[in-house]
């Protein structure tokens, strides 16, 4: 990968934390109004209009066929899992916490991607990574009876998203992002279907929820479309740890929109996960100098 590769897909990664952040945050307004399948519904519908409209827009309806690509079904179903998870307990857990967990996924993408496909990772990641793990467990706060109930399901988010990521680059060469964020968004709409069909009764929604599903699904256009582009773009390593920007992103939510303050613990542990991922991006731009550096030695 270049080096603006890596650049753009860093840009890429940050701005689609603010809009996955942006749409759970209306996804969370929405819930004491509204059956959760029933959301998950009326946003995979809003998202699945812009998407296609997207797609029609540049042309790219003759690869609308290839969404049945196993390898972005495969991306479709855990994105699913991630998105069930992580909305169930959104209505319990304050954005900030629940997010602080789930910035857990790119230890795992980290993880994996030494344990899969060979690329380096050395003790120092090794022991940032488990440095990272610690501190979402203060976030989680196993045994205080406020949290941590709720938080296996924000490890359970962070653990499917890290492998939806991992298998990104396995997706052919050439495949339209939007019919990529396409195949995502179709599977969570026919998640939301059929659980408010099977487990639900059904609301007719009121025009604020009406609103926050419309806002939310575009942004969740936004945050699959740009999030499949960063792992095309960039390499794991260097663009896993700027997951950590969703957790920026969510305490200002918190904060702004639904007025929750972290306490201390919770506090301590979104800083330690957040340095976890910034010494990472250090390691990583001192090793491409000292790789660069060598390559020059070698050369005639």
């Amino acid at each position: 990968m270049t080096r603006s590769g890596n650049l753009r897909a860093i840009l890429a990664m940050v701005v689609s934390m603010g809009s996955f952040v942006a749409s759970d945050s209306c996804m969370k307004l929405a819930l004491p109004h509204a059956p959760l399948f029933e959301l998950m519904l009326m946003r995979g519908l809003v998202s699945l209009a812009v998407c296609l409209g997207l797609i029609l827009a540049m042309g790219q309806q003759s690869s609308i066929h290839r969404m049945f690509d196993k390898w972005l079904v495969a991306r479709g179903v855990l994105e699913t899992v991630a998105n069930l998870s992580f909305i169930f307990a959104l209505g319990f857990i304050a954005i900030a916490d629940l997010t602080a967990i789930v910035q857990t996924c790119p230890l795992f993408v980290l993880l994996g991607a030494w344990a899969f496909r060979g690329e380096r990772l050395g003790g120092q990641r090794l022991f940032l990574i488990l440095l990272g793990i610690a501190g979402a467990m203060l976030v989680a706060q196993p045994g205080t009876g406020a949290v941590s109930p709720l938080a296996s399901l924000a490890f359970l988010t962070a653990i499917a998203s890290a492998v939806r990521d991992l298998l990104t680059p396995n997706v052919p060469r050439g495949m339209p992002p939007l019919v990529a964020a396409l195949t995502v968004i179709v599977v969570l709409t026919l998640t939301g279907l059929l659980g408010m069909l099977t487990l639900e009764t059904p609301i007719v929604p009121g025009s604020r929820e009406i609103l926050l599903m419309v806002v939310s699904g575009t942004m969740a256009v936004s945050g699959h479309l740009l999030l499949y582009l960063t792992y095309r773009m960039g390499e794991a390593r260097t663009v896993a740890p700027f997951m950590y920007t969703l957790t920026i992103w969510a305490v200002l939510s918190g904060l702004a929109v639904f007025g929750e303050i972290p306490n201390r613990l919770a506090i301590a542990g979104m800083v330690l996960v957040a340095l976890a991922g910034l010494a990472i991006i250090w390691l990583d731009g001192r090793q491409r100098k000292q790789e660069a550096r060598l390559a020059m030695e070698a050369s005639p």
